[in-house]
């Protein structure tokens, strides 16, 4: 049986700084941001909560896409893949940075009225995956359309 490998990350969370724009010197388009991902848990009747950042790496057009499109505050949705860097430090210690280089980028921070609102986006402004099941009816999704060979 052959070995099977995978490295892959998915995550949903909001943009803790507008991205940073950068151009290698071959002219590839590269932005960085920080994505926060908070979660919540109950241990023993008392409620508690935890953030983590990651940090984000996009290439060429979706770097592009990505600069022009995202904020600070804005909910996203990223996919791509977990990548260790290092380097050796000013002061000669080896550092270390580990970045999700993404594929694929989706913005769910809704527009409000078509225009770029500076409102606060709150849970209400989503459709929850019930409220979206209540909507589509599965007997009218053709699975043909789902082909990805075409």
């Amino acid at each position: 049986m052959a070995s099977r490998n995978l490295n892959k990350v998915i995550l949903i969370g909001n943009l803790t700084r507008d991205p940073e724009m950068r151009y290698t010197p071959q002219g590839n388009a590269v932005a960085s941001f920080v994505v926060a991902t908070n979660r919540e848990w109950v241990t023993q009747g008392e409620k508690k909560q935890s953030v983590d950042f990651h940090n984000i790496v996009a290439w060429n057009k979706l770097a592009e896409i990505c600069g022009q499109l995202l904020k600070k505050g804005t909910k996203v949705y990223v996919e791509g893949r977990l990548q260790t860097r290092d380097w050796t430090g000013d002061d000669g210690k080896k550092r270390y940075k580990t970045e999700i280089i993404i594929d694929d980028m989706i913005i769910l921070t809704p527009k409000k009225d078509g225009t770029d609102s500076e409102e606060e986006v709150t849970d209400d402004d989503f459709v929850t995956g019930e409220e979206a099941m209540d909507e589509i009816n599965l007997d009218d999704i053709d699975l043909g359309d789902l082909d990805s060979s075409n």
